[in-house]
């Protein structure tokens, strides 16, 4: 693959999944709640398809649980499809075109019931397009990951596209959070919303531009001298991506540390809300205070990771965003009213130096060390080790909000919420003591 290096091109490609990354989240946060009515107090005809339930609720939220198991299950034999595909442009174009196309689909035929009432036949037409949707979704954004490891050439550059990416993740975390509720508040109807917002899906297109990819089809390897192949020409197949990614220690280890970070995060993401609640803070001015700062807050941890190395970048945001969490407990314990939401935004600017580059490191690391095993080897698996994390981070998601927030809710323990995510990020902190060299020095210019 042709390598970028000019900065323009690189926050063009970082910005590539900000639309398909916008989908999803509308699809899991918004469409599939709109479905049922259960839940919506205020504007119930504009946050639900109808204003009445379309789909059998016991079953449906079986369904989802379903379809989200496949979806972590298929994570690791489609970055093996994406790391063998053969054609004549290449592996990775070919391979976003054939998740997102059929992804688009999904995401629009998801607007339109079969019926108007509810039943069995919308139940399981909505579960068949999000199963669609999801596995679609995964091979597009797990190709466009494999590549960040092929289309730089130094862990310099490969630590600016993640921030990039990173920066983008805070985009449309903002723009679903602030700019869905307005626009239903305006009395547009959320299948409305959701088309509106399809258009962003487009910026997916940028990596059919700058990918530059020759022919790896047999038929034209075979007319290549020894010396003219690609590193990666020989394809691998799909137990021996798994065993090479199993058998990388370094790799292994950055598993267990970034399952219990994402525990910490993912309690944040999918339990600050009630947090908010039980504390009467306003969650719009807090979470605003926790991402807008993040493009310049970003600029810190650069500086550190250039000067000594991922491993102290990582150190660093898990001691601030502990501090963070840490400070919204006592502001919740001591202070009511205005003191209370000063001191919650406060702690939020304070987490906004920690969750851009939370983002980012997880971009950073795989792909970084999937690279070196393709210099070192020659094996290109870099798919398969951004499935491998993804599975690992989803099993620590699913333990933080159907575990550990489902206990807190049920025992009255929500506002000690935030001291369980400084716990666990303070658990990482320790973990990444023991980051071997070949992850701990990744980013640090030598002088």
């Amino acid at each position: 693959m042709k390598k970028i290096s000019k900065k323009w091109k690189l926050i063009l490609y970082g910005c590539s999944g900000l639309g398909v990354n916008m989908l999803n989240m509308i699809v899991g946060t918004y469409l599939c709640s709109a479905l049922l009515v259960g839940g919506f107090v205020d504007n119930v005809a504009n946050w639900t398809y109808l204003g009445k339930d379309l789909v059998i609720a016991a079953l449906w939220g079986t369904l989802i649980l379903v379809t989200k198991a496949i979806d972590g299950i298929i994570d690791i034999p489609l970055s093996s499809v994406t790391d063998n595909l053969r054609t004549r442009w290449g592996r990775r174009r070919p391979a976003i075109a054939i998740g997102f196309i059929p992804m688009l689909v999904a995401y629009v035929l998801f607007l339109f019931p079969l019926s108007s009432e509810k039943g069995l036949a919308n139940t399981l037409w909505f579960a068949g397009l999000l199963a669609v949707f999801y596995a679609a979704y995964t091979l597009t954004m797990l190709t466009y990951y494999a590549t960040f490891a092929e289309i730089v050439d130094n862990d310099k550059d490969r630590v600016f596209l993640s921030n990039v990416k990173s920066i983008c993740d805070v985009v449309y975390f903002s723009l679903s959070f602030a700019l869905v509720p307005v626009f239903v508040g305006m009395g547009i109807n959320i299948r409305i919303v959701a088309l509106i917002f399809m258009p962003l899906a487009l910026t997916m297109l940028i990596p059919f531009f700058l990918i530059k990819e020759p022919s790896n089809r047999k038929a034209d390897l075979a007319k290549l001298e020894e010396n003219e192949l690609p590193k990666d020409a020989k394809g691998v197949n799909f137990i021996l991506a798994l065993k090479t990614s199993f058998s990388n220690k370094a790799f292994l280890y950055w598993l267990f540390v970034i399952s219990v970070m994402n525990m910490g995060l993912q309690l944040f993401l999918s339990g600050i809300n009630e947090f908010f609640s039980t504390s009467g803070l306003n969650m719009t001015f807090v979470m605003a205070s926790s991402f807008a700062p993040v493009p310049f807050t970003l600029q810190l941890y650069n500086k550190f990771v250039k000067k000594f190395g991922i491993k102290f970048g990582l150190q660093y945001i898990l001691v601030t965003f502990s501090c963070a969490m840490v400070g919204m407990f006592i502001c919740a314990e001591l202070f009511t009213g205005t003191s209370l939401l000063i001191g919650a935004i406060v702690c939020a600017v304070i987490a906004s130096f920690a969750i851009g580059a939370f983002f980012s490191v997880a971009y950073t690391i795989p792909s970084q060390l999937a690279a070196s095993e393709n210099e070192r080897t020659g094996i290109c698996v870099s798919s398969m080790y951004f499935a491998v994390q993804g599975l690992f981070e989803g099993i620590a998601a699913g333990i933080a909000s159907g575990v550990i927030l489902v206990f807190l809710k049920q025992s009255g323990f929500v506002p000690y919420m935030t001291l369980i995510i400084a716990t666990l990020c303070m658990l990482a902190f320790v973990l990444a003591i023991f980051l071997p060299k070949s992850i701990a020095l990744m980013g640090k210019e030598n002088k």
